[in-house]
């Protein structure tokens, strides 16, 4: 492999002088990536439940826990880390599993009050989501999908104006005018989170090849964690957009 033709813009040259073989000790392992991806998303999975837990619990009890405090507190957290982490990779193996957890606390709150409006959705979202994990993994390894240059700009210039129309519709509504066409059903909502839901689920072909060069590049062990951290942020993004996708098309059928 040339490590400084790499299709991956995180893995070139400079990142590859920086990193490449640098610890004495260990370095990058595909294998120990994919038992950080396991323990990562074990976390969520915790995360989620304990939450899910207080909504349902409170609903049945007749004093309901608002979602609200979990989603808000658990994303803060989460989006505080994130950009953390990104910038401090070697830090990755401390705070990866905090987020995590901070991201199944929202996830959790979430899915709770999808399923009180819509029972069942939430394990049909759980059920397409690891699906299109698992296709997406087969299609990168058959070499049906590959991470060349156009496909990261692509991908990478669609995931970031996606971020900025979401940011720009938030600053917009806090002034209270109406962005609910971004969110809701309708016609325009099913085709704008669809579209959503097919960039997050390229993304991981991003995630996947970011591991897998990672580990060709002999990058230090901790990158291992910061691999995992990126593939559970896609993950969880995209489990929240195939939630929303199907509670459209679930509203639209009553």
């Amino acid at each position: 492999m040339n490590l400084d033709k790499t299709s991956n813009p995180t893995l070139g040259k400079s990142i590859i002088n920086r990193y490449a073989y640098a610890s004495t000790d260990s370095t990058m392992t595909v294998q120990g990536a994919i038992s950080k991806v396991a323990l990562l998303l074990a976390l969520v999975v915790a995360g989620a439940v304990f939450t899910w837990s207080k909504v349902m619990t409170g609903v049945e009890t007749g004093e309901f826990v608002g979602f609200q405090g979990w989603m808000i507190g658990g994303s803060i957290a989460g989006f505080i880390l994130a950009v953390i982490i990104s910038l401090k990779k070697e830090w990755a193996a401390f705070l990866s599993p905090i987020y995590a957890v901070c991201e199944g606390l929202c996830i959790g709150s979430v899915s709770a009050y999808f399923e009180l409006m819509f029972p069942g959705l939430v394990m049909r979202a759980v059920l397409l989501t690891f699906s299109v994990l698992f296709g997406m993994l087969f299609l990168y390894k058959m070499n049906l999908i590959r991470a060349t240059q156009r496909f990261r700009a692509i991908v990478f210039a669609a995931t970031a104006g996606i971020a900025i129309a979401y940011f720009i519709t938030f600053i917009i509504s806090l002034f209270g005018v109406d962005m609910s066409f971004m969110y809701g059903g309708g016609t325009l909502g099913l085709v704008i989170s669809l579209a959503v839901t097919v960039i997050a689920a390229l993304n991981l072909i991003l995630d996947f090849d970011f591991i897998e060069n990672g580990a060709e590049a002999g990058l230090p062990a901790y990158f291992e964690w910061y691999g995992a951290f990126g593939l559970m942020v896609t993950l969880v993004w995209l489990y929240i957009e195939i939630l929303r996708l199907l509670a459209i098309v679930a509203s639209s059928r009553d």
